[in-house]
C-alpha cells in the first residue's frame, strides 16, 4: 500500500492511521500536508467526539521520510503545521503507540492530549542526528510534558528511550502489556465520548495555557444547559444527555 493517512469514524471516535509500511510509517511530504486538512474535516464532524492517532501494523511512526522531502517546501514547516493542527484539534486526542515513535512520530504524539503505549515501544527526538534545529514550539511542548532536563536529554543525545522510561518521564499516560493497547484505547475513548464536551473543551484550553478565557467558558456553560443536565442525571441516577458540541 502507498503512503497514506487512513481514517474512519465509528461510535463517536475518529481513528487516523499513519500508513507507510515500506518506511515504518515515516511521514512523507504529502502526508504532512494532508494531515491539517483531514483534521479540519474531522473537527467539523459533529459525530466525532474523540480522535485516536495510531500507526499501521507494529510501528507508530518512525519520523519523516527524508527521501520524500528533498527539494520540497521547508520540511520543518510542514511538520510544524501538522503538529499545530493536531494540538489545536478541539476534541480530546489520544496517540496509541506501538513500536517506534521517533522524530516526527514523537512530535505528533506529543501534540496529542494523551499518549497510551504498548510495552516494548521506543521513543526518540532525533534532530541532533541530522543537524536540525528543533522548532521552538515543539521544544516547548516537549518540555511541558517531560520537563526541561529530560527534554534536553532527548534533544541533546537523539538517543531512543524505552516505554518504561517514557512513562516515568511523563511522556506517556498509560503503558499496556502486549495485546492490550487497542482494547484499552477503545475503552478509554468510549468513556470520553460519554463525558461533557463543554468540560473537555474548556479544560483543553486551560491546560494549554489559555488562562484568559474564563468569561468565555462561563458564558458557554450558562447557555448550554449541560450543567443542569449533569446535575439532574446524577440525582436521577441515569446517564446524562449532554448537548453542547465542540465546534458547533
Amino acid at each position: 500500500m502507498d503512503a497514506a493517512l487512513l481514517h474512519s469514524v465509528a461510535d463517536g471516535v475518529a481513528t487516523v492511521v499513519i500508513s507507510h509500511p515500506a518506511k515504518r510509517n515515516a511521514m512523507t511530504a504529502a502526508m504532512w500536508r494532508a494531515l491539517p486538512e483531514l483534521l479540519d474535516a474531522l473537527s467539523a464532524d459533529r459525530a466525532v467526539r474523540v480522535l485516536v492517532l495510531t500507526g499501521a501494523g507494529p510501528t507508530f511512526c518512525a519520523g519523516a521520510d527524508i527521501s520524500s522531502l528533498a527539494g520540497k517546501e521547508d520540511p520543518q514547516a510542514l511538520a510544524v503545521r501538522a503538529e499545530e493542527a493536531l494540538a489545536a484539534f478541539p476534541k480530546p486526542t489520544i496517540a496509541a503507540v506501538r513500536g517506534f515513535c521517533v522524530g516526527g512520530g514523537s512530535q505528533l504524539a506529543a501534540a496529542c492530549d494523551l499518549r497510551f503505549a504498548e510495552e516494548g515501544s521506543s521513543f526518540g527526538v532525533t534532530p541532533a542526528r541530522l543537524g536540525i534545529v528543533y522548532p521552538a514550539s515543539s521544544t516547548r511542548r516537549l518540555v511541558s510534558l517531560v520537563g526541561p532536563a529530560t527534554a534536553k536529554y532527548l534533544l541533546y543525545s537523539a538517543e531512543l528511550i524505552g516505554a518504561e522510561h517514557a512513562l516515568r518521564a511523563g511522556f506517556l499516560d498509560e503503558l499496556l502489556p502486549a495485546g492490550r493497547l487497542e482494547g484499552r484505547v477503545a475503552e478509554f475513548a468510549r468513556i470520553l465520548t460519554t463525558r461533557s464536551q463543554l468540560t473537555q473543551a474548556a479544560a483543553k484550553e486551560f491546560a494549554d495555557g489559555r488562562t484568559d478565557r474564563d468569561a468565555h467558558w462561563a458564558a458557554e456553560a450558562a447557555g448550554s444547559g449541560d450543567t443542569a443536565e449533569g446535575v439532574a442525571a446524577f440525582l436521577e441516577r441515569r446517564s446524562p444527555a449532554f448537548t453542547w458540541t465542540a465546534g458547533g
